[in-house]
């Protein structure tokens, strides 16, 4: 038995201001009209012998992720297990409680797959024979990495360097045809400067780092256990002091306590028996502007250019707007990515800086590091059209069969008015069905749920006045999603 298990977390730093906290890489949308995370999904999912994919994500994101799971046709024959973080704590700690889950639920020999939620591989037959050769090697009880065979002197990924040949262990003539192959792992090596990216490159012994793991989920946990003690024994604090009897499982707050640590740091990086799986699979971590706009077709000026753009005698630059028209005039090697609240503009030299950005925002509690214009919630999406001190305005789209929670604030009162769709409406005592051009006002301290008991859409315009504004001003008093 083969189980995925996709990390997906993120703190929505280097790809800003698409990549939000609220809403992180693994939900970008590539060209294709996949998500990273949909991809993810997609290609674990079709592998042989795949019944069953684990995710952990953190709480927030939960919802969000489903919703992206239900869309995928591939997916629909799948079971799905969710482990939800109180906090992000890096992909040792993730895996630790996966192999805790893996190791319970199908014993401890069960096979892990560990797949970052936020990469982009593009020969998925090539993945898939890569993954064969990996389980024979984690069958024989070898901690497996995945090696990625470098096209260019990369110094944003940590190198692998490989060591004596594993005779055998790619004996198919597909293996071979897909230029699959196994050794031991000499080292791991840390991010170079380009002189030395350079001479990894020449050698022809280093890999790139890619992040994916294969292992049985016994063999992992024993190598936790003596390498990683406090790892160890802080996700089986943290699993046995969780509801393991629901789905999703959400993870106890002692997870908070475990150290900020990678696999390979933990693991990979001391352990006796690790090989490496050497490949090309056209993958890409998708890291920065960089790289997400190699995926753009350059025109005859070395552009790359997505959306409304109109641009003139500029070269060389990346340029994608969503909503409005960007104009560009005698402008080169520069960055533009627009968005409803947040424009970035950088040189491509020093692109990778956007994450001081954030953190600037961050510490000033602006909105723009954590949310979108358009905040995702489990019963739909709300759109902050306009606000000041002492308005807001929210355009709110209801799914069928969502319902917000039945809820007061303290500072503001609002004034909803149906655009489309029919409203059920609690408002105090009353419940009231609202049809479109309908309205209804909500006093300060007042109890009231919106819910769409329809077939289509419901979508509202919200008005929202008082002294206070922050979404924080919430007192949930029922909710159909748990968030009470």
């Amino acid at each position: 038995m083969l189980i995925p298990v996709i990390l997906s977390g993120g703190a929505g730093t280097r790809l800003w201001p698409v990549s939000r906290q609220a809403h992180p890489k693994p939900f970008i949308t590539l060209a294709d009209g996949l998500s990273l995370l949909q991809g993810t999904l997609q290609r674990a999912g079709r592998l042989p012998g795949v019944e069953q994919v684990v995710t952990v994500t953190n709480r927030d994101h939960y919802f969000k992720t489903q919703a992206e799971f239900a869309a995928i046709d591939d997916a629909k024959g799948l079971r799905f297990e969710f482990l939800l973080e109180p906090v992000g704590r890096n992909t040792a700690p993730a895996a630790a409680v996966a192999a805790l889950y893996v190791a319970q639920t199908h014993g401890p020999d069960a096979l892990m797959l560990v797949l970052p939620a936020d990469h982009l591989v593009e020969r998925h037959d090539a993945f898939a024979i890569a993954v064969s050769s990996a389980k024979r090697l984690a069958e024989k009880g070898y901690l497996v990495t995945f090696g990625i065979r470098p096209n260019y002197p990369e110094t944003g990924f940590g190198y692998i360097e490989v060591g004596a040949a594993l005779p055998g262990a790619h004996g198919q003539r597909a293996e071979r045809a897909a230029d699959v192959t196994t050794h031991k792992v000499a080292s791991f090596v840390e991010k170079p400067n380009e002189t030395t990216a350079r001479t990894y490159l020449e050698s022809g012994r280093h890999l790139w780092n890619s992040g994916m793991f294969c292992f049985q989920a016994g063999v992992f946990l024993d190598a936790l256990m003596k390498l990683a003690p406090r790892v160890y024994e802080g996700a089986v604090t943290c699993w046995e002091a969780s509801a393991r009897n629901t789905s999703p499982i959400e993870l106890a707050d002692a997870f908070a306590e475990l150290p900020n640590v990678s696999v390979d740091y933990a693991v990979m990086e001391k352990a006796e028996g690790v090989t490496v799986v050497g490949c090309d699979i056209g993958w890409s971590d998708v890291g920065s502007w960089k790289a997400l706009s190699s995926f753009v077709p350059a025109d005859k000026a070395g552009n790359r250019l997505v959306g409304q753009v109109v641009s003139i005698d500029s070269r060389n630059c990346f340029i994608q707007s969503e909503n409005r028209v960007v104009g560009a005039v005698g402008v080169k090697d520069l960055v533009i990515v627009d968005t409803p609240d947040a424009l970035l503009v950088g040189h491509k030299d020093q692109i990778q800086d956007v994450k001081q950005v954030v953190e600037q925002l961050k510490a000033a509690a602006h909105e723009s590091y954590r949310d979108h214009r358009t905040v995702h919630r489990p019963w739909g999406t709300y759109t902050v059209l306009a606000e000041d001190e002492r308005f807001k305005t929210k355009r709110i789209v209801v799914k069928p069969g969502g319902s917000l929670s039945l809820q007061l604030h303290h500072h503001r009162s609002e004034h909803w008015v149906v655009i489309a769709g029919t409203a059920t409406v609690v408002n105090g005592a009353e419940e009231l069905l609202l049809q479109r051009g309908e309205s209804t006002f909500i006093p300060v301290e007042t109890p009231h749920r919106l819910t769409n008991r329809g077939t289509v859409d419901l979508e509202i315009i919200e008005v929202q006045t008082g002294d206070y504004l922050g979404e924080d001003d919430i007192q949930r008093l029922e909710d159909q999603y748990g968030r009470a």
